[in-house]
């Protein structure tokens, strides 16, 4: 990893920007949810890594991803289940939760169907929910740390995918540029609404400017 990458997208790094984004985010959900330490979680995307290091653990947490090489050791408080976060529903029959939570999964569905579709799974697996996502309009684009990128054209994008060194998505062929480009689409505020009309959206600032968006209820 670079040293920019390094200092600005390391959440592990104390003093880097992720680091200081996620130490945010964490007293912003300890205050709307402040029984958090009592509930039973479902996270949509994540790692049981993460949960291991957060600040506060949950009575119970189930993490699902589709990734199966994200699971790690098992533990009594912390599930795995891999699977695909979209078609939930009939892989946990009768599981009841307290909050759904997600970080920066949502721009990675691949298209409206399949954001409409975690939308659905989210309002039917409990009565609260967390759901973080990247602002489109931040004007540096979180996954490859590149100013205006979600702005320009997909062959540009491309391009650049394949050579810029300093975000999460590291460089490749053409191939993989393509398929990482395609991956990512940043959402805006109305689309966040539309997928959660009653939720209250929090815009998390950097800057003074709208980083990153969080329907939470």
């Amino acid at each position: 990893m670079t040293l920019l990458s390094t200092r600005a997208a390391n959440p592990d790094r104390a003093g880097s920007l992720a680091h200081r984004t996620r130490a945010r985010r964490w007293t912003e959900l300890l205050r709307t949810f402040p029984d958090l330490a009592e509930m039973r979680v479902l996270d949509l995307g994540g790692t049981p890594a993460s949960w291991r290091a957060a600040p506060v653990r949950p009575a119970q947490v189930t993490v699902v991803n589709i990734d199966p090489g994200v699971a790690g050791d098992p533990e009594p408080d912390v599930q795995f289940l891999a699977a695909d976060a979209c078609q939930l529903p009939a892989l946990l029959p009768g599981v009841e939760f307290d909050l759904v939570y997600s970080n920066s999964l949502l721009e990675h569905l691949g298209g409206h169907a399949n954001r409409a579709r975690l939308a659905e799974v989210v309002a039917a697996s409990a009565s609260h929910h967390w759901i973080q996502t990247p602002y489109r309009y931040f004007p540096v684009e979180p996954h490859w740390l590149f100013p205006g990128m979600q702005w320009l054209p997909f062959q540009v994008r491309v391009q650049i995918s394949q050579r810029w060194p300093y975000g999460h998505i590291r460089p490749g062929g053409r191939a993989k540029a393509i398929r990482d480009v395609a991956e990512v689409e940043l959402l805006s505020a109305t689309e966040m609404r539309a997928y959660f009309p009653e939720s209250d959206l929090w815009f998390e600032r950097f800057a003074g400017l709208p980083k990153s968006l969080v329907a939470r209820k």
